[in-house]
């Protein structure tokens, strides 16, 4: 059985938040609603946990994991970034957009796509993501929750899904599940990958 923990979605109990960081550090998977729905999440380079992620959501080998940060400061320890791209995320973001951007030189492959070394990049608006981050030294691996044939607009519908599967769903009520925005800035022009939940009206 998951473990499922009710946090309140605008003021987030620490506590609460706490038992969550202590699930990723014990190498665990969690279902967290975002800005744009439900996510799968895990600890920077948790290996087994990414595999088992992997098979829950059916994936390739080599698909697109997101790094989920709290905001912009560090976005250099773990990807290139030029001026234009900065600019374009700070103006944006928080929000429910994924950024693709070239992987730095130091990041395991493993974090990476495939042959282009890049990587996704999401700073989420949602109060519940932002005290995970606060208190957690490493961002978190993350991969929206997309299963053919069903819909995750609340924890009972995770739950009915995925319950023993996953380490631990947070229920903070509604959280309808439109995808991000994904915006790809890893060559020299800004190229929309999927239009989503994040509004294109800043995007030039």
């Amino acid at each position: 059985m998951s473990l499922v923990i009710n946090i309140h979605p605008e003021n987030p109990q620490s506590r609460l938040i706490k038992q969550v960081i202590d699930v990723l550090d014990r190498g665990g998977i969690i279902a967290y609603p975002t800005d744009s729905g439900y996510a799968l999440g895990c600890a920077l380079g948790n290996k087994s946990a990414m595999e088992r992620i992997i098979r829950i959501r059916q994936l390739k080998k080599h698909h697109h994991f997101t790094l989920m940060l709290k905001d912009l400061s560090h976005v250099g320890e773990y990807a290139k970034l030029n001026n234009s791209g900065f600019r374009l995320m700070k103006k944006i973001l928080p929000g429910p957009y994924t950024f693709i951007l070239e992987g730095a030189k130091d990041i395991p492959n493993r974090l990476l796509n495939g042959n282009r070394k890049t990587i996704g990049i999401r700073v989420s608006s949602n109060a519940i993501v932002q005290a995970i981050l606060e208190d957690i030294v490493e961002p978190i691996m993350s991969v929206s929750l997309i299963i053919k044939g069903y819909e995750f607009y609340n924890c009972n519908d995770v739950k009915a899904v995925l319950n023993g599967s996953i380490d631990l769903v947070i229920d903070a009520g509604h959280c309808p599940p439109e995808p991000t925005t994904v915006i790809d800035i890893s060559g020299d022009e800004v190229l929309i990958l999927r239009e989503g939940a994040g509004s294109l009206e800043f995007v030039s």
